[in-house]
């Protein structure tokens, strides 16, 4: 079976929209981490600049890419499925204890 160019641009594009997905995820676990290290006293005022600025900027990046590729609303679908996978998830995890 041969891929036409339409065909290709959806499997970089939704591929691009995971990617961006999932790089998002990331960037908000470093966020909470960094709260948490924040709040434990962990980091000096000068890495807590840092870390902001470079987690900033690298949310700037990916809304620059989300734009660019025109992949908002996709990445939007990819992060409302996952969503409700997590919220599947959890719900089995706390009917399972409640059964035990």
């Amino acid at each position: 079976m041969e891929l036409t160019v339409d065909d290709e641009n959806d499997i970089q594009s939704g591929l691009t929209s995971l990617v961006v997905t999932v790089v998002e995820l990331l960037v908000e676990a470093l966020e909470r981490e960094a709260v948490r290290r924040m709040e434990s006293g962990d980091l000096s005022n000068e890495e807590i600049e840092r870390l902001g600025q470079q987690l900033h900027r690298l949310e700037l990046e990916l809304e620059r890419l989300k734009t660019e590729q025109q992949i908002e609303d996709d990445v939007d679908s990819f992060r409302g499925q996952l969503d409700d996978i997590i919220d599947d998830a959890l719900r089995n995890i706390v009917d399972e204890e409640g059964v035990g």
